[in-house]
């Protein structure tokens, strides 16, 4: 257990923005130490997902104007819980032991955390989202 734990962590990007410190509540620090690097390690992939999840629902998603390209975005993370739920997945899936220990003694709140950075994630790289010959 010890290798994929040192494995997982060492995978993970550093960002010197996502600072963790000691006046910050617990789901802060879970949040910019474990969260932001995993969402920001996956970035790639939650791309390609979204895209897919637009062709599953006919490019009706490249017929909207930005504003409402946005709320498409917004709408798919926060309201439909199979893509919710997927995502989740995806971000839980590269916790350790110990980090989904804490995970689950606060979940509710740090799902929320969770998919907003995935949204705004999402949101920040609209323009990757343009191109339809995407390959997956």
């Amino acid at each position: 257990m010890e290798n994929r734990e040192s494995n997982l962590l060492a995978m993970r990007p550093q960002l010197l923005n996502a600072r963790v410190s000691e006046n910050m509540t617990s789901d802060e620090q879970f949040q910019n130490g474990t969260i932001r690097p995993i969402v920001k390690l996956q970035g790639d992939l939650l791309i390609a997902v979204f895209k897919n999840y637009i062709k599953k629902r006919k490019n009706t998603f490249y017929e909207l104007n930005l504003e409402k390209r946005m709320a498409f975005i917004e709408n798919a993370v926060q309201k439909d819980m199979k893509f919710r739920n997927s995502l989740k997945g995806m971000i839980i899936g590269q916790f350790t032991v110990e980090e989904y220990s804490t995970y689950i003694q606060n979940s509710s709140a740090l799902n929320k955390r969770m998919m907003n950075i995935v949204k705004e994630r999402l949101q920040d790289n609209i323009q990757l989202l343009e191109s339809r010959s995407y390959v997956y």
